[in-house]
């Protein structure tokens, strides 16, 4: 259930994270004068952050769901295995954005 409900939320999350980014890259690029705000907020690192860990985990139990509908019936098993692979993807993924940013 906390799956289900985790992977539905992220989903809309990540939506409006994305459509965020996209609004402020059209106002940073499209615009003469800059605002400020679409500025701070673009280059956001916790908003970036929360993109990368969320669509992480979302997509490493979007994999899951489809190992589980293939036929593997271990599910406590994946379910250990989405959330270790995720947040070691994650780790390396916050860990390259700090050192190239």
């Amino acid at each position: 259930m906390f799956i289900w409900l985790f992977h539905r939320i992220s989903g809309v999350t990540l939506i409006i994270l994305f459509s965020i980014k996209i609004l402020t890259s059209y106002f940073l690029f499209t615009k003469d004068k800059k605002p400020d705000w679409a500025l701070s907020l673009h280059r956001h690192p916790v908003l970036d952050i929360l993109i990368l860990i969320l669509f992480t985990f979302h997509s490493m139990y979007g994999l899951r769901t489809v190992v589980i509908d293939l036929g593997y019936r271990k599910e406590k098993e994946l379910f250990w295995i989405a959330n270790v692979a995720a947040a070691l993807i994650s780790v390396v993924l916050i860990i390259l954005y700090f050192r190239f940013s």
